[in-house]
């Protein structure tokens, strides 16, 4: 799993062991923009061997959303400015201390003190190149980010072909926020044929639109009150059981 994969012009994926973690290293301008990169130390480590093979400086690093699996960094990628949205990066800042200790506990060999330093992206995106798509489904100040040039949609933590919508407790109505969210990230699909969700396998071609019907099909359930059929819950993944009670329950008291 060491290995960086391309999947589109200037646009290369490592997935984790944990939950199928994806990082992305995206080339920019000036040089390498890494993405949510993760997530044990020992990863993390063959990541910047890889980033080292590509010859292409790490100008920039961003997050998608403020959990503490997409707040990582190491020593080697340099100290070059973090990315998130204004909202994700203020919740990413009081949340720090609590993402800390959620790594270390959670993986082993994480850098701690990196973790979280993320400042506002700037209005014109500063080097993270694309189109940076806000919602605030699944955690504050999510973003997607469109490669439309590259036909990339890079989809934060939708889209999964593991995961199904996991919504933020700390927010109300993440129904009609998930809605939202699906409502942008399909117009953004239309200029795209690859798809590189957070967590999962990246989606091409046909596996897109299926990508979008399925998390469309189930927060259509839960907005109506009924029990998705969803090809991603079952006895296969007990452990999503928990989270998707919590979905229920949030979808109910709305």
């Amino acid at each position: 799993m060491g290995m960086l994969n391309q999947v589109a012009d200037g646009v290369w994926v490592r997935q984790s062991d944990w939950v199928w973690s994806n990082s992305v290293a995206v080339r920019g301008e000036d040089g390498l923009i890494l993405i949510d990169p993760g997530i044990d130390g020992a990863e993390l480590d063959q990541l910047a061997d890889a980033v080292d093979q590509l010859g292409i400086p790490v100008v920039a690093g961003f997050s998608t959303h403020p959990h503490w699996d997409h707040l990582l960094w190491h020593p080697r990628f340099g100290d070059v400015p973090r990315y998130a949205t204004p909202a994700a990066a203020h919740v990413a800042g009081e949340a720090r201390e609590r993402a800390q200790a959620m790594a270390a506990e959670s993986a082993s060999g994480i850098p701690l003190e990196p973790i979280g330093l993320v400042t506002p992206v700037p209005e014109d995106g500063g080097p993270v190149p694309g189109e940076i798509i806000e919602h605030q489904a699944h955690a504050v100040g999510h973003a997607a980010i469109l490669l439309a040039d590259r036909g990339v949609l890079l989809a934060g933590d939708m889209l999964s072909d593991v995961l199904i919508p996991l919504f933020d407790f700390r927010q109300d109505d993440q129904v009609g926020a998930n809605e939202t969210a699906l409502d942008r990230l399909d117009a953004a699909a239309g200029h795209v044929d690859v798809v590189v969700p957070g967590h999962g396998a990246v989606a091409e071609g046909p596996q897109v639109a299926a990508r979008l019907a399925a998390d469309h099909a189930y927060i259509d359930a839960l907005r109506r009150g009924e029990e998705p059929a969803d090809a991603r819950l079952g006895p296969h993944a007990d452990w999503l059981s928990g989270p998707h009670r919590s979905n229920l329950e949030q979808a109910r008291g709305r």
